[in-house]
């Protein structure tokens, strides 16, 4: 397996386009050093995978080309609040957070009890009618349809007909916005 990070090494590097002092650079490994680990001569170690695992941003892993390993599903732990289910479809901390949200199906309809809060949200109806309440405004978004709006503005959402909603919603705690514009032909 270490015998093929030496010309992964050199892939990476020639692929972004940089030069071995600059690699040195970043990483403080000399150029002699890094020209040995690729050329195949120099046997690759921890002690050097690191510093270039975070150079070329790529986990170690990937660079020395292990096998995957483990269960390959991902096993997505739903959110149950205000009678909806979240679903995260991002792990990370901060920044845009996605997820598939199900508003599930009622014999009435709910009372909207509009809400706020700081960031900002886009919302993407996949299957369902939502009804969408937005300060003063009411609307229903079919299937297909989307919207983003500041959070901190008066809003609900919920079933427009009492039926199941699906949605998939990125939302950013520091405003972070969506920027979707339509494809113009030249």
């Amino acid at each position: 397996m270490l015998d093929a990070v030496g010309p992964r090494l050199r892939a990476l590097r020639r692929q972004r386009g940089i030069t071995l002092a600059e690699v040195a650079a970043k990483t403080g490994i000399s150029e002699s050093t890094l020209s040995r680990l690729e050329s195949g001569r120099r046997r690759a170690n921890l002690e050097l995978l690191l510093p270039l695992s975070s150079a070329y941003d790529v986990p170690l892993d990937d660079l020395v080309g292990a096998p995957r390993t483990g269960d390959p599903r991902i096993h997505l732990q739903p959110i149950h609040r205000y009678g909806m289910t979240f679903i995260p479809l991002t792990r990370r901390p901060g920044g845009v957070q996605a997820y598939k949200m199900l508003i599930p199906s009622s014999t009435r309809p709910a009372e909207p009890t509009p809400q706020t809060h700081s960031g900002y949200e886009w919302l993407y109806v996949l299957n369902g009618q939502l009804r969408l309440v937005l300060g003063e405004r009411d609307m229903v978004l079919p299937p297909g349809e989307a919207a983003e709006f500041d959070t901190t503005l008066p809003h609900w959402l919920g079933s427009a007909d009492g039926r199941a909603v699906e949605l998939l919603i990125l939302f950013g705690l520091h405003g972070e916005r969506v920027h979707v514009q339509p494809r113009t032909r030249s």
